[in-house]
C-alpha cells in the first residue's frame, strides 16, 4: 500500500439540493453536507470535523438527525442503488450504527427522512414513480409498514384560500421550522416569516419578517438577496435561526435582534462567507502567501486564505470565468473570461483590471514559476506574455483541437501542453518550437504534469489511464480501475502524487508508481474533480470540481520524507493599496479628526453649561436641605421630650409587674410543693407492687422449665421409634423400582420397534399427499395469475368510473350553484321591477306637483328680474369703488414689504455700527494703554535724567551715565524692527478684521433667521415656566394651611402641655432666626428691581437712538419692530428665580 496520506482540514462549499442540509448538532455545531462528507462546523472556534460518504457512492441526497441528537442518518446512492447509513454522532470520529441496503420493495432513491421523537424508529420517503412511506424500526433493519403515496392513493392537494372576487397568490413555500412560540416558514425569494400562536386561539398570526441582504459585491446587487430558502433550523435553545438558500449559501440571524427590530423586517448574515454557487472551474496559488485564488461559473472570483480559512476578497462579473492564475507574489492574477482575458491587481479590498487582452473564452491560463511570463490558451494556440512590458512575445501553434491542460516546468524554459486532440506537447520558449511529442488520438487528454528534474511527463486522460512519457514516447501506463482521471498533480519534491477521478475522489500514490493497486483513496467531492494543486512547500492539498466545493488537505508521509520542507522566510504580509485610495483615506482621516476635535469642544461647552446648572441646582437643594435639617431639629427635640415621658411611665409600669411576678412565683412554689409529695407517696406505693410482682413471675418461669424438660424426653422416643419404622419401608420400596426399571426397558425396546414402522408406512403416505398437493399449487398458480390481471384491469375500470363520477360531481355541484345564482337573480329582478313601479309613480305626482310651482315661481322670476336690474344699477359704482381700494391696499403691501426690507438692512447697520463701536473701543483701550506705558517711560526717564544732572559738575561721570542712558532707552536696531513689525501687524490685523467682520456679517443673518425661529419656542417656554410656577406658588399655599392644620390637631391632642414652657424657651430663638432670611430676600428683590429698572433705562436709549436715526434725512420711515414688553408674570418670575 502507499505510504502518502492525505487528511481533510477544511472545506469551503455547500450542497444545497440534498433534503434536510442543515442541522445543530447542540448550541454551537451545525452539521451540514458539503461535497460527498457531511461536516461538523463549530461556529465559536471555527473547527471543521468530516464524516465521509460511503465508498463508491454518487452523492447525499437527504440528512436527517435524530431528536436526542445521537444519531445522523445519511441517504446516499452507490453504484446506482439506494442506501441508508446511521452514524453515531456522539462516538469520536463518528462510526457507522447500521446500514439499510436490503430492501423487499421497488425503490431507486430516498429523498426525504426523519427520526421519531422517541429516536428508534425512522420515516422515509422514496422518490417517484413509486413514491412511498416506509417506516422502519432501524436498529433491527425491520420494515414496520408502508403507504403508497402517489396522485391516484393519499393524494396531497395545495390549498389555496380566494376571495369572492379575485385568487390570492400564494408564494411557494421550501422550508419551514417550528419553535417554541410557533414557526418560520419561507414566504418567497429571500423572505422569511415568522409566525406565532395566539394566546387561548388555535391560529397563529405574523409577528415578524427576515430578509436576505442586497450583497454590494455582486454583479447585480438587486438580485442578489432573490433566493429560495431550501431550510431552516433553529439551535436548542432558540437563540440562533440558521437558514441554506438555493445559491449554497449558509445565512444566520440571532433570534433577539428580530424582538428588537419589531418595525422593519431584520437582516440574515453569512453564517461563515460567501460561498461558490456553481461548478468551480479554476484554481491556483502562490508562494508568498498562503492565498488560494478560484473562479466559477456562477461569474465570481474569489480569493481564500488557507491558514486561517477565511475569505480574503470576493467579487462578481457580469461574465462567466474560466480560469484563474495566481502570481507567485500573490499580488496579481490572470483570468480568462467568456469576452476577454483580463489581467488584475488584488488590492487590500478589491480586485482592479490594468490590463485587457483580446482573448476570447480563454479555458487555460499559468503564471510561470518565476512570475515573469504568464501563459494563455486562444482557441488551440498558447499566447506567452511578459508581465513586465505586457507583451505578448510568442505564439506557440499545433494543437489541432481544444487545450485542455498547460503546465511550465522548474526552471520556466519550457511548457508542456495537452488536449482533446490526443496531443502532449513540450515547448522550448526560447525558440518557441515543439521538444518533444506523444500524440495518440484515441484518448482525449484531461491534464498533464511535470516530474521536477523536468525528465518525466505524466498525463491522464479519457482511456482510464497514466501515463509516465519521456522523450516523445509512453514509458509506462498505470490502469485507473474502472474510472477516469481528470487532474493530476506531483510534489516539488518527486515522491508524491495525488490524481483527481471524475466519481470525485482522490487518489494519493507514492513516486516511481507501480502497477498494482497501490494507492489510498479518499471520497471527497460529489462530482468530477476539475482542478487539483499542491502547495509550494508540500503541505497541503487542494482540490475543487463541479459540486462548487473547495477541500484543503494536509499531506504526511509515513516514511517522513518530501514534506518536511522548512520555510526559510515567512508569508509577505504586503498588500496592494492605490494612491487615490490612500489619499481619499488621509482626507477622511484628517475630517474625522476635526470631527473629533469640534466634537470635544461642543461637549466641553455643553459640560460647563452641565457644571452651571448643577451648582445652581446643588445650591437649591443644600438650602432646602437646611431648612428641612432645621424643622427635622424641632421635631427631634419634641421626639426626645415624648421619649423621656414615656420612659418615666415604662420605667412606673415595669416596678408594678416585677411585684405581680414576684407574688406569682411564692403561690407556685408552694402549690408545686405540696403535689411533689402526694406524688411521692404514690411512687412509694406502686414501687411495692412492682417487687410482689417480680417475686410472682420468677415462680411461674420455674415451673415451665421443668415442665418443658419433661416435654422433651417424652417426644424425642417418639419420634426414634418413628425413624426405624421409615427406614425398613425405604428398604422395601427401593427393590420395587429395581423391579420396575427392568419391566420398562423391554417395554421401550417393543415400542421403538412399532414406531419405526409406522414412521416409514406415515412417509410415504405424505411423500403421495405432497406431489398431489404441488399439481394442485401450480394450477392455483396459474388460476391466481389470470384472476389478478382481471382483478387490475377492473380495478382500472372502477379508477375510471370513480374519477368520471367525481368529474360529474363537479360538474353537476357547479350546475346547481349556477341554477341557485340565477333563481336569486331572478328573485332580486322582480322586486326591483315592483320598486321601479313604485318609484314611477311617485316621481309622476312630484312631476305634477312641480309644474305648479313651476308656474309660481314664473311669476316671481318676473318680478325679481326687475328688482335685480335696479340692485345691478346700483353695485356698479360701489364696484369700481372696491376696485380702486384693492389696488390701494397691494400698493400699501408692496411698500410694508420695502419697509420691511429696509428695516431688516437697518438693523444689520445698526449692528455692524455696534460691532465697529466696540472694535474702536478696544483699539481706544489699547492707545490709552500704550500711552500709560509711554508715560511711565517718560517719567522713568526724566527721573534718570534728574540723576544725570546731579553729576553735571563731573564730566566723566557724567558722560557714563549719558552711555547707560542711551544704551537702557536707545536702540535704533531695535527701534527699526519693531516699527517694521508694528506696520507688519497692522496690515495683517486690518486684513484678518475684514475677513471677521464679513464672517460676522453673515453669522448674524443666521442669527436673526434662528431668532425668528426659534422666538415661539422661547414664548411657550416662559409660559410654561410661569404656569409651573403658579402651581409651585400654591402647592407652597396648600402645605402652610396643611402645616397648621397639624400644630391644630397636636394641641388638641394635648401632646405638648406638659413641655409648653421649655418649648417656648425653645421655640424663641427658632423666630428670631428665620426673620434674617425675609431680609436677605428683600435685599435680593432691591437688587434685582434695580438691574430691571437699569435693562429699562438701556432700552429706552436705544429706542431714542433708533429714532434719531429715522429722522435722519434719507431714511425712510419704517415698521418699527418693538420689543416685547415685561409683563407683571415675567418680572414675578424674574424676581422668584
Amino acid at each position: 500500500m502507499s505510504t502518502v496520506v492525505a487528511q481533510s482540514l477544511h472545506v469551503f462549499g455547500l450542497r444545497s439540493h440534498v433534503a434536510n442540509n442543515i442541522f445543530f448538532f447542540d448550541e454551537q455545531i451545525i452539521i451540514f453536507p458539503s461535497g460527498n462528507h457531511c461536516v461538523k462546523y463549530n461556529m465559536d472556534q471555527k473547527w471543521q470535523k468530516f464524516i465521509p460518504g460511503s465508498d463508491k457512492s454518487q452523492g447525499m441526497l437527504a440528512l436527517s438527525i435524530s431528536p436526542n441528537r445521537r444519531y445522523l442518518a445519511i441517504s446516499e446512492t452507490v453504484q446506482e442503488k439506494p442506501l441508508i447509513t446511521i452514524y453515531e454522532l456522539s462516538s469520536i470520529p463518528c462510526r457507522k450504527r447500521k446500514i439499510l441496503n436490503n430492501f423487499d420493495f421497488p425503490v431507486q432513491r430516498f429523498t426525504s427522512m426523519a427520526f421519531s421523537p422517541d429516536s428508534k424508529y425512522l420515516l422515509t420517503q422514496t422518490s417517484p414513480p413509486e413514491s412511498n412511506l416506509v417506516y422502519w424500526l432501524w436498529e433491527k433493519q425491520k420494515v414496520m409498514a408502508i403507504i403508497r403515496t402517489d396522485s391516484q392513493n393519499n393524494a396531497v392537494y395545495q390549498i389555496l384560500t380566494a376571495s369572492s372576487h379575485s385568487q390570492l397568490t400564494m408564494p411557494q413555500v421550501f422550508a419551514v421550522a417550528a419553535y417554541s412560540k410557533g414557526f418560520a416558514c419561507s414566504a418567497g425569494p429571500g423572505r422569511v416569516l415568522l409566525f406565532e400562536k395566539v394566546e387561548e386561539k388555535d391560529f397563529y398570526h405574523e409577528s415578524r419578517e427576515i430578509r436576505i441582504p442586497v450583497d454590494p459585491q455582486s454583479n447585480d446587487p438587486s438580485q442578489s438577496d432573490k433566493q429560495d430558502i431550501l431550510c431552516m433550523c433553529f439551535s436548542p435553545s432558540e437563540e440562533t435561526l440558521i437558514a441554506s438558500t438555493s445559491k449554497n449559501q449558509l445565512y444566520s440571524i440571532t433570534m433577539s435582534l428580530t424582538e428588537i427590530s419589531k418595525g422593519e423586517p431584520a437582516h440574515f448574515e453569512y453564517l461563515m462567507y460567501p460561498l461558490h454557487s456553481a461548478s468551480i472551474t479554476g484554481l491556483d496559488t502562490c508562494i508568498r502567501k498562503p492565498l488560494i485564488a478560484t473562479c466559477s461559473l456562477d461569474r465570481s472570483i474569489r480569493i481564500w486564505n488557507y491558514e486561517s480559512n477565511t475569505l480574503e476578497l470576493y467579487k462578481e462579473y457580469q461574465e462567466e470565468a474560466y480560469t484563474i492564475s495566481l502570481h507567485p507574489s500573490g499580488h496579481f492574477i490572470v483570468v480568462g473570461f467568456a469576452d476577454k482575458l483580463r489581467l488584475m491587481n488584488l488590492l487590500i479590498d478589491d480586485i482592479r483590471s490594468f490590463k485587457e487582452y483580446s482573448v476570447r473564452g480563454c479555458k487555460e491560463c499559468a503564471f510561470s514559476n518565476g512570475g515573469h511570463l504568464f501563459a494563455a490558451v486562444n482557441g488551440n494556440v498558447i499566447q506567452i506574455f511578459t508581465t513586465t512590458s505586457l507583451e505578448n512575445i510568442s505564439n506557440l501553434k499545433g494543437h489541432t483541437g481544444k487545450i485542455h491542460s498547460i503546465v511550465w516546468n522548474a526552471d520556466d524554459s519550457k511548457l508542456i501542453s495537452c488536449g482533446t486532440d490526443g496531443a502532449v506537447y513540450e515547448w522550448n520558449l526560447s525558440t518557441g518550437k515543439r521538444e518533444t511529442e506523444c500524440v495518440l488520438k484515441s484518448c482525449s487528454y484531461n491534464c498533464v504534469t511535470i516530474s521536477p528534474d523536468s525528465k518525466i511527463i505524466f498525463a491522464v486522460g479519457s482511456d482510464q489511464t497514466l501515463k509516465e512519457i519521456a522523450d516523445s514516447s509512453v514509458l509506462r501506463e498505470m490502469s485507473a480501475f474502472d474510472v477516469v482521471y481528470t487532474a493530476i498533480v506531483i510534489s516539488h519534491s518527486g515522491r508524491m502524487m495525488f490524481v483527481g477521478t471524475s466519481v470525485g475522489t482522490i487518489r494519493a500514490m507514492k513516486y516511481p508508481l507501480s502497477l498494482q493497486k497501490e494507492f489510498n483513496e479518499y471520497q471527497a467531492h460529489a462530482g468530477p474533480v476539475t482542478k487539483i494543486l499542491l502547495t509550494f512547500d508540500d503541505q497541503f492539498l487542494l482540490t475543487a470540481a463541479k459540486d462548487g466545493c473547495l477541500f484543503t488537505w494536509k499531506v504526511f508521509d509515513k516514511d517522513g520524507r518530501g514534506i518536511k520542507r522548512e520555510r526559510e522566510v515567512g508569508f509577505a504580509e504586503e498588500v496592494l493599496v492605490t494612491k487615490t485610495d490612500m489619499e481619499e483615506k488621509a482626507q477622511v482621516m484628517l475630517e474625522l479628526k476635526t470631527r473629533v476635535e469640534e466634537l470635544k469642544m461642543e461637549n466641553e461647552y455643553q459640560l460647563r453649561l452641565k457644571d452651571m446648572n448643577y451648582s445652581e441646582k446643588i445650591k437649591e437643594l443644600t438650602d432646602k436641605f437646611i431648612q428641612e435639617m432645621e424643622s427635622l431639629k424641632t421635631k427631634n427635640q419634641v421626639l426626645k421630650t415624648e421619649k423621656e415621658k414615656q420612659d418615666i411611665f415604662h420605667r412606673e409600669h415595669m416596678d408594678d409587674l416585677l411585684d405581680k411576678q414576684s407574688r406569682e412565683l411564692q403561690d407556685l412554689e408552694y402549690c408545686n410543693n405540696q403535689k411533689l409529695l402526694l406524688e411521692y407517696e404514690k411512687y412509694q406505693e406502686l414501687q411495692l407492687k412492682s417487687q410482689r410482682m417480680q417475686e410472682e413471675y420468677e415462680k411461674q418461669l420455674r415451673d415451665n422449665d421443668e415442665t418443658k424438660s419433661q416435654a422433651l424426653e417424652e417426644l424425642t422416643e417418639f419420634y426414634e421409634a418413628k425413624l426405624q419404622e421409615k427406614t425398613t419401608l425405604l428398604e422395601e420400596a427401593q427393590e420395587d423400582v429395581r423391579q420396575q426399571l427392568r419391566e420398562f426397558e423391554e417395554t421401550k425396546k417393543q415400542i421403538e420397534e412399532d414406531e419405526d414402522r409406522e414412521i416409514q408406512d406415515i412417509k410415504t403416505k405424505y411423500e403421495k399427499k405432497l406431489r398431489d398437493e404441488k399439481e394442485s399449487n401450480l394450477r392455483l398458480k396459474g388460476e391466481t395469475g389470470i384472476m389478478r390481471k382481471k382483478f387490475s384491469s377492473l380495478q382500472k375500470e372502477i379508477e375510471e368510473r370513480a374519477n368520471d363520477i367525481e368529474v360529474l360531481k363537479g360538474e353537476q355541484v357547479k350546475l346547481q350553484g349556477v341554477i341557485k345564482s340565477l333563481e336569486k337573480d331572478i328573485l332580486g329582478l322582480k322586486r326591483e321591477i315592483q320598486e321601479r313601479d313604485e318609484t314611477i309613480q311617485d316621481k309622476e305626482k312630484r312631476i305634477y306637483d312641480l309644474k305648479k310651482k313651476n308656474q309660481e315661481l314664473e311669476k316671481f322670476k318676473f318680478v325679481l328680474d326687475y328688482k335685480i336690474k335696479e340692485l345691478k344699477k346700483q353695485i356698479e359704482p360701489r364696484e369700481n369703488e372696491i376696485k380702486v381700494m384693492k389696488e390701494q391696499i397691494q400698493e400699501m403691501e408692496a411698500e410694508l414689504e420695502r419697509f420691511h426690507k429696509q428695516n431688516t438692512q437697518l438693523e444689520l447697520n445698526i449692528t455692524e455700527l455696534w460691532q465697529k463701536l466696540r472694535a474702536t473701543d478696544q483699539e481706544m483701550r489699547r492707545e490709552k494703554q500704550k500711552e500709560r506705558d509711554l508715560e511711565a517711560l517718560v517719567k522713568r526717564f526724566k527721573t534718570d535724567l534728574h540723576n544725570c544732572v546731579a553729576y553735571i559738575q563731573e564730566p566723566r561721570q557724567l558722560k557714563e551715565k549719558v552711555r547707560g542712558l542711551f544704551e537702557k532707552y536707545v536702540q535704533r536696531a531695535d527701534m527699526v524692527e519693531i516699527a517694521e513689525m508694528n506696520t507688519d501687524l497692522q496690515q495683517e490685523y486690518a486684513r484678518q478684521r475684514e475677513h471677521l467682520e464679513r464672517n460676522l456679517a453673515t453669522l448674524k443673518k443666521k442669527v436673526v433667521k434662528d431668532s425668528e425661529l426659534h422666538r415661539t419656542d422661547y414664548v411657550r417656554i416662559m409660559q410654561e415656566n410661569v404656569s409651573l410656577i403658579k402651581e409651585i406658588n400654591e402647592l407652597r399655599r396648600e402645605l402652610k394651611v396643611t402645616r397648621s392644620q397639624v400644630y391644630d390637631l397636636e394641641a388638641a391632642l394635648k401632646l405638648t402641655k406638659k413641655v409648653r414652657p421649655q418649648e417656648v424657651t425653645e421655640t424663641v430663638p427658632s423666630k428670631d432666626t428665620p426673620s434674617v432670611a425675609p431680609t436677605m430676600r428683600l435685599n435680593e428683590q432691591e437688587e434685582t428691581g434695580r438691574i430691571i429698572e437699569m435693562q429699562r433705562l438701556e432700552i429706552q436709549r436705544l429706542r431714542d437712538q433708533i429714532q434719531e436715526q429715522e429722522q435722519v434725512p434719507g431714511f425712510h420711515p419704517v415698521a418699527v419692530i418693538r420689543l416685547p414688553s415685561l409683563t407683571r408674570s415675567e418680572t414675578d418670575f424674574e424676581m422668584q428665580t
